[in-house]
């Protein structure tokens, strides 16, 4: 699929920057993303000690030896990049940007490379080369779509995220990240969006209330409760912004009867490791594996969100017990399990709309999930359509990697990130998209909205809880009286739609 480069004037206005010029010349820094004051001095030696640090604790050595060896810019990968096709700017091929950090490490952490540089006096890295990949690894999303058509096995996602994480030793990383981390690792609430435990008990109730008024079905979200077989992390924002996930998720569990719970020591599934630090995704892994051990669950069970489910399937051995680690399950393998076991009944008359599904790319591009949340909508979305390319192949939502994180890039992400992606909601004609990440959903109402597309963006869960049908033995027929303007001991605020309805 292959869609038209965008005009001049939408490429200015998409990339932008909003910095103040004071901001930039103190930070001596152009890119568009804010980033928090650091040392600017010395950064080319600064960030060469940086690399050789990280080469010295990993295994990324062996890897870009590899990687230069077999460097070749066929720019086959352009033909599979959303950012190339939007901007036809050679620097957005995949295989150059790779090229910014292989060409560092070749001519600084090679022996011929070391040679040649002290023979012709050239090659040394510049702040001006620095600049170029700070600027270059954040306008790619990292969704290793171009992986698929390199002829030499090339992953220049991974080269992205190295680089990213060589420039986040040495201070740049985009703010909105690192404010969102410091919180997580070291605030008092232990999540990104420092959420209060609270807060967070007292949104489970009222949602249990309005489950209840909606389905007659005492519906709970449990927390801390020990020896769960699943312990739930759910990305932070849904406790905010997706009930209807969340009510979903909460439904298929009680349809099931099957024991899990949501731990309030630890319950953020979000990872920005991932996107940028692996000191950091080392920190968050942890955190995980050692709130489901303090709750002795069984398994980890992770909500609708892509990355975090892609780092606990595979980051969790590594970092937490290797072939003893915990086992890990994405929610929609759970609910694909649970309706191919018959525990799961769906109205097939509920959802008339003509629905599409997005597949997240770190779900579907190793071929993880693909089939399981298709085969479920197709069993009760009458008018479902399949957009193309699907599945491993599937088109980036445009602000994979993090980058969806930067509010003040959006007109990038949607302008030329999302380019693609629009032209491909918009050729299937759904009016409900179905997007099971927390990431891809913000990105891709924002795509709807910037592009003015006709379509809504839904969670997976969030239309299993419409069609959800409940065994008869669940449905309480008969509620019991409370007194006005209190619900099970909890006085609801004034003018909450609960008092309202009361």
């Amino acid at each position: 699929m292959k869609t038209t480069i965008v005009t001049e004037g939408e490429r200015k206005k998409a990339l932008a920057s909003i910095k103040k010029p004071e901001v930039i010349e103190k930070q001596k820094l152009g890119v568009r993303y804010h980033v928090e004051d650091f040392d600017v001095n010395d950064r080319p030696r600064r960030f060469l000690e940086a690399f050789a640090a990280i080469l010295k604790h990993s295994n990324y050595r062996m890897v870009l030896d590899h990687f230069i060896r077999m460097t070749a810019r066929c720019s086959r990968c352009a033909v599979a990049c959303h950012i190339y096709q939007a901007t036809d700017d050679p620097k957005d091929i995949p295989c150059y940007r790779s090229g910014l950090l292989l060409d560092v490490y070749r001519r600084h952490f090679t022996v011929g490379g070391m040679l040649k540089g002290r023979l012709t006096g050239g090659g040394y890295l510049t702040d001006e080369k620095i600049e170029e990949m700070a600027e270059s690894f954040w306008n790619c999303t990292a969704c290793r779509r171009c992986a698929l058509e390199c002829p030499l096995g090339l992953d220049h996602g991974l080269i992205t995220h190295l680089g990213r994480y060589i420039l986040s030793e040495i201070g740049i990383v985009p703010r909105a990240l690192a404010v969102s981390v410091r919180a997580q690792l070291e605030g008092p609430f232990h999540n990104t969006s420092a959420v209060p435990v609270p807060a967070l008990k007292d949104t489970l109730e009222f949602l249990e209330d309005d489950m209840f008024e909606a389905k007659s079905v005492k519906i709970k979200f449990p927390t801390d409760v020990e020896n769960s077989d699943y312990v739930f992390f759910a990305p932070v924002s849904d406790y905010l912004m997706e009930a209807d996930t969340l009510m979903g998720i909460a439904s298929v569990f009680t349809a099931t009867g099957d024991s899990w719970t949501i731990g309030t020591g630890d319950f953020d599934a979000i990872n920005y490791g991932l996107f940028y630090n692996d000191r950091i995704l080392e920190k968050v892994v942890k955190n995980v594996d050692r709130e489901t051990r303090r709750l002795n669950g069984k398994h980890v069970l992770i909500g609708e969100c892509g990355h975090a489910s892609r780092v606990a399937k595979n980051f969790l051995p590594t970092f937490c017990g290797g072939e003893g680690a915990l086992p890990v399950l994405n929610i929609l393998e759970y609910t694909h399990r649970a309706w191919k076991d018959g525990k799961l009944k769906l109205n097939p008359d509920v959802i008339t709309e003509k629905v599409a599904y997005h597949d997240p790319c770190n779900l579907a591009r190793n071929r993880w999930i693909v089939s399981q949340p298709r085969e479920v909508l197709k069993s009760f979305c009458r008018n479902y359509v399949d957009m193309a390319p699907e599945g491993e192949d599937n088109i980036c939502c445009g602000g994979g990697g993090g980058v969806v994180s930067i509010d003040e890039i959006r007109p990038y992400r949607t302008t030329i990130g999302g380019k693609l992606k629009a032209d491909q909601i918009r050729k299937s004609g759904c009016e409900i998209l179905v997007a099971p990440c927390a990431n891809c959903k913000k990105q891709l109402r924002e795509l709807v909205e910037d592009q003015g597309l006709n379509c809504r963006v839904v969670g997976f869960h969030d239309l299993i809880y419409q069609a959800i049908e409940f065994d008869k033995s669940l449905v309480v027929k008969e509620e019991k009286e409370v007194s006005v303007g209190q619900n099970n001991g909890r006085t609801d605020p004034p003018g909450s739609s609960h008092s309202e309805e009361k």
